[in-house]
């Protein structure tokens, strides 16, 4: 080969040392429109009944999501079972993402994950959604309570502020029925020791004397919280947990003469294995006929007339139907289901891709009939 010299040679490219490095870092962000494939890529036992299982996309992507956000899965159960599991990561670590997930006696969910789910499976899912997310590093004094499984969402708000620069002054309170069900018990300690503005306090509901226990004890009272975290009415409260825990702290909080402008929480439904959020959304609501139409529903055989402005998920209901669904507001995509025939209005707020919508899929949450209709349920 010969070489080519003189003044008509093409200069040979130059990549300098930082562009290479660009390129190499140079990450596609996950696009919840077409990517929806995780791949597990480690498994971690948190409790004798908690794992976190770690994911991600097949080819290296860049998440995009707020801390205390959840994603979708759709799990290969009895043909198809959808749930949701709210990130546990880090926000600022955004090539992986992490659910973390209690087995729950019965739940097929869970259990499915505790006994199936392995590195290297890959599984499909739909997200990030959901409203229930805060800044921890912004100037503000808050309040995060936080019971069982629903320590989910604040332990990705506490990990994203101190990976950011440090938690602006957060109290972390944790309820647990004993020691051993403390998940994340000693990361918490250890985030504490190098975070100055996090301050913890946990309380289990009974004891043994073998486990030297130093926290509280008991269930979560008035005077309890007074004692962990004084100035509580001056702060932002979140809150997660089983129902009945939400329930008490908000009548706790209402009977200290709390501001409830100030308080938001996630409700799980522990029962079906889903999650939600309470935050309220807006849309335009269609203008709503007087007109009833039939709702068949091809697998069960059920016909039901729906009245005007009622939902799918509401005729299905009527009818003695208990299809899943979380959310009610077109978020999640827990009920995503296949409309066979027929015309609807549907007021999602981001629980279906438009790919889905092209197929025939809709959320019965959130859509009503326009027409006489045949969904698959």
């Amino acid at each position: 080969m010969t070489q080519q010299n003189g003044p008509d040679a093409t200069p040979p490219s130059v990549t300098t040392q930082e562009e290479m490095l660009t390129e190499a870092t140079r990450v596609p962000l996950w696009d919840p429109e077409y990517d929806d494939v995780l791949v597990c890529r480690q498994v971690r036992q948190e409790t004798h009944d908690v794992k976190t299982f770690v994911f991600s996309g097949r080819e290296p992507r860049d998440f995009r999501y707020y801390p205390g956000q959840f994603m979708t899965f759709e799990l290969p159960i009895e043909g198809m079972v959808t749930r949701c599991y709210t990130i546990s990561a880090s926000a600022a670590r955004p090539y992986r993402l992490e659910i973390t997930v209690k087995r729950v006696p019965g739940g097929p969910a869970s259990n499915w994950l505790h006994d199936n789910m392995i590195p290297g499976k890959e599984v499909n899912v739909s997200g990030p959604g959901g409203e229930f997310t805060t800044d921890a590093t912004a100037d503000e004094k808050f309040l995060f309570i936080s019971a069982g499984s629903g320590i989910t969402p604040m332990m990705s708000m506490t990990r994203t502020a101190c990976d950011l620069s440090e938690p602006y002054d957060l109290h972390f309170v944790h309820a647990a029925r004993t020691p051993s069900d403390m998940i994340f018990h000693d990361e918490l300690l250890l985030l504490a020791s190098q975070n100055s503005g996090l301050k913890l306090s946990f309380t289990c509901d009974t004891a043994a004397a073998h486990h030297r226990w130093t926290g509280f004890t008991g269930r979560l009272s008035l005077s309890m919280l007074s004692l962990m975290s004084p100035d509580f009415k001056d702060r932002k409260v979140f809150c997660c947990g089983p129902g009945r825990f939400m329930e008490g702290v908000r009548n706790m909080l209402g009977e200290a003469g709390f501001d409830m402008e100030k308080y938001y929480e996630e409700s799980f439904d522990f029962g079906a294995e889903t999650a939600g959020t309470l935050e309220e959304y807006a849309s335009v609501a269609p203008e709503i006929s007087d007109q009833t139409f039939r709702v068949s529903f091809s697998k069960t055989g059920h016909v039901v007339e729906c009245s005007p402005g009622m939902t799918i998920l509401s005729a299905a209901r009527e009818a003695g139907l208990r299809p899943m669904s979380s959310c009610q507001r077109g978020i999640c995509g827990t009920c995503k289901s296949k409309l066979i025939s027929g015309d609807i209005d549907m007021q999602h707020n981001g629980g279906i891709r438009q790919r889905e919508i092209d197929q025939g899929k809709i959320l019965i949450c959130c859509s009503t009939p326009l027409s006489d209709i045949e969904v698959e349920i």
